[in-house]
């Protein structure tokens, strides 16, 4: 590839870029790293549509870093209501927590210092250092994965070390010594708006005269998926005891693994439950919810457990709450699942059903 045909690309990219690309998503009030870093990481796996609301709640509760290290993690959480994925939130709390202790609150501004950040990888940083820094620094998303596959007609599925290392020397071959903010935010919204997954809108592409792809009548292969394979399914009984008030004992899952950090129903044969259900039968068998993780199924039997006199309620566990699913008086994060089986229950008090207060993990 010459340089000629390089900065063919660019120019074009920045060209369509001034008349069409996006310029007013809230994120771009200010060029500053923790707006960009706030909703990269909200836009992973998540559409920007989506995102806009959350990254505007979020930034009116957490307007800079010293804020959200400050803040308790259920409050984060909380804010990242249907947004899933949320060791993304947890880890925005730690690196946060980082900029304050060991930065001073100062956002880093190299690559190295900002891949050592929970959560943040080399086209994060790349992204930061570009967009809210003006330094050269590349990207390589899921949006610039596409085109680039597309453009070059780069075949083998991006997760192969092979095809992630020829992608991310296209993405620095093709990055501009000049405007590279513009540039990088150029080429997203060409993934985002044009280059799309399906249907892409390939004739008014600005890149479309030198795409491989379209010359070669394969735009629709590329890029390569991700190899299909059979997902385990795995199956749990979670159990939803209320009390006589009509709360529901609710338990915080350790900080890793499933759910990580979370507030779930507990499962009937946890040992760390504070009462026993071995003895005693259920009140109602609710029907199977199934969920779906990236690497597995899981079936959820939900059981329904009925406390009937107020001295069976006497909890010391640490890790547990009564929690009030009509009237929530705090805001705690919730698995989608368990924020969905809360939804269904009955309401038991007087008090209509308001909001409920509480976030969700997919």
């Amino acid at each position: 590839m010459t340089l000629a045909t390089t900065n063919t690309m660019s120019g074009a990219l920045l060209s369509w870029f001034d008349q069409h690309g996006r310029h007013d998503l809230p994120w771009q009030a200010e060029k500053s790293p923790y707006y960009t870093w706030i909703s990269e990481i909200m836009l992973q796996q998540t559409q920007v549509k989506t995102v806009i609301p959350y990254f505007q709640r979020f930034i009116a509760e957490f307007p800079d870093a010293q804020a959200l290290a400050e803040a308790p993690i259920d409050r984060v959480l909380h804010h990242w209501t249907g947004l899933g994925y949320y060791a993304r939130a947890r880890n925005l709390h730690k690196a946060a927590q980082i900029i304050s202790q060991n930065f001073n609150g100062e956002f880093p501004d190299t690559q190295d210092e900002l891949e050592q950040l929970p959560g943040i990888g080399r086209s994060t940083a790349g992204a930061i250092l570009s967009i809210a820094l003006g330094k050269k620094a590349a990207i390589l998303d899921g949006n610039v994965k596409r085109v680039l596959a597309r453009y070059h007609a780069v075949t083998g599925w991006s997760g192969e070390a092979s095809v992630q290392k020829q992608l991310w020397t296209l993405a620095e071959l093709h990055t501009p010594e000049q405007r590279n903010g513009d540039y990088t935010q150029a080429i997203m919204d060409l993934g985002a708006t044009l280059c799309r997954r399906s249907n892409p809108s390939c004739t008014v592409c600005p890149l479309n005269s030198d795409c491989r792809a379209r010359a070669l009548g394969i735009t629709d292969q590329l890029p390569t998926p991700k190899p299909r394979k059979t997902l385990p399914v795995k199956a749990v009984s979670l159990a939803i005891v209320r009390n006589p008030a009509g709360e529901v004992w609710l338990q915080q899952r350790p900080p890793t693994g499933i759910w990580g950090g979370l507030w779930s129903l507990p499962e009937i044969d946890d040992p760390g439950l504070p009462f026993s259900l071995s003895t005693h039968q259920p009140d109602e068998t609710l029907a199977v919810l199934k969920h779906s993780f990236s690497h597995y199924h899981l079936h959820i039997t939900p059981q329904v457990y009925q406390l009937k006199a107020p001295g069976n309620c006497v909890m010391e566990a640490t890790n547990g709450l009564w929690y009030n699913i009509d009237q929530p008086q705090q805001a705690i994060g919730l698995a989608a699942p368990v924020k969905k089986l809360l939804q269904q229950l009955p309401i038991q008090s007087t008090h209509p059903r308001g909001d409920s207060g509480a976030t969700d993990e997919s």
